[in-house]
């Protein structure tokens, strides 16, 4: 059951237009990214051989079980378009988006990358795969990157400030020294290294940046412990007598996450942007993953080819700025005092 505190602060989230039509939006998105493969694939939702059923997009059948030779995957755009597979009565239901990340068409005429066309809505990319896919494909992996960066960081930040804000004394001061030196670390170096050592992946990019990203709303929250824990209440409560434990997680701790909430959605929002930009450096995630950083170096490198980079540079932009909206929207929603209207 939400408090009436709560509700209220949730009411004047949604009387935020802005704020609420950008959330709705980002989270539609996100959640029909999750079904990528229902939605954008080069394999059949179903399909029909010789009186069965088979279900590609989520189970493997071998080229033979068509009328193919070999135990390999069927080629699927191939099969579409066998004669003899509509001959002998096969017929297939395709995803809205008929095409998959990683299959690439060059036998269109010319060279790759493709302009936009009736087929391919954002043309193609330098090896022939269809943008619009890569960019479903793509926005899931930011969001899903950047959501557990931001769930991982925010533990992390709530407990280190915590056990600072609360007890003080020696324990912050040395956390509080060790912290500056840790955040002085270069990052980037850090995370070259790594991938160097352990090569790239979703893992490792994941540790890798969750070691720095805490940081910040650790100091958030242990200014917030600084505050709270000499509140009156509080006081009362450790007079009557109440465990430590009970004092943090019932007393402090709710009030404290005011700053956690307001910092959620720009933390996705350094979530996608380090993604993208590790990506656009080429020490992101390896290829063939799809990935907005990516299209946007492969962009640089073809000029000729404007939809490249700017279909992944629109998709960037808006995301991050339906994020931004949120937080802003967040921020306004839980300081009573703001006047900023976003509409």
């Amino acid at each position: 059951m939400l408090s009436d505190i709560s509700r209220e602060r949730f009411r004047r989230f949604r009387a935020l237009k802005g704020a609420w039509c950008a959330f709705l939006i980002l989270t539609l998105a996100f959640v029909i990214s999750l079904f990528s493969e229902e939605v954008a694939n080069d394999h059949p939702l179903l399909l029909s051989y010789h009186g069965h059923y088979y279900f590609p997009t989520f189970k493997f059948y071998p080229a033979d079980a068509f009328g193919g030779r070999y135990k390999t995957e069927a080629d699927y755009v191939a099969l579409r378009n066998d004669p003899a597979f509509h001959a002998s009565g096969g017929w297939m239901i395709l995803p809205l988006i008929p095409d998959g990340p990683q299959h690439s068409y060059l036998d269109l005429s010319g060279d790759p990358p493709y302009p936009p066309s009736r087929d391919h809505w954002l043309g193609t990319d330098g090896s022939g795969r269809d943008i619009l896919t890569r960019l479903i494909y793509g926005f899931r992996i930011c969001m899903l990157f950047s959501l557990a960066l931001t769930g991982i960081s925010t533990v992390a930040g709530i407990v280190i400030g915590a056990v600072q804000g609360y007890a003080g004394g020696k324990v912050d001061l040395t956390a509080q020294r060790v912290i500056e030196i840790w955040s002085a670390l270069p990052g980037l170096y850090v995370v070259i290294l790594l991938g160097a050592i352990y090569g790239q992946g979703f893992g490792m990019l994941l540790i890798v940046l969750s070691l720095f990203q805490w940081i910040g709303l650790s100091y958030y929250m242990r200014g917030e412990f600084y505050k709270l824990r000499e509140q009156p209440y509080v006081l009362a409560s450790r007079a009557l007598g109440a465990s430590h434990r009970r004092v943090i997680f019932r007393q402090i701790l709710p009030n404290a996450m005011t700053p956690v909430i307001t910092l959620l959605p720009f933390g996705i929002v350094a979530g996608i942007s380090s993604l993208t930009a590790l990506d656009f450096l080429g020490f992101g995630l390896p290829p063939p993953t799809p990935s907005w950083g990516e299209l946007i170096d492969e962009g640089l490198q073809n000029l000729q080819a404007p939809w490249l980079a700017g279909s992944a540079v629109a998709a960037l932009f808006i995301t991050l700025m339906l994020a931004t909206m949120i937080g802003e929207g967040f921020r306004d929603a839980l300081d009573p005092k703001s006047l900023t209207k976003l509409r």
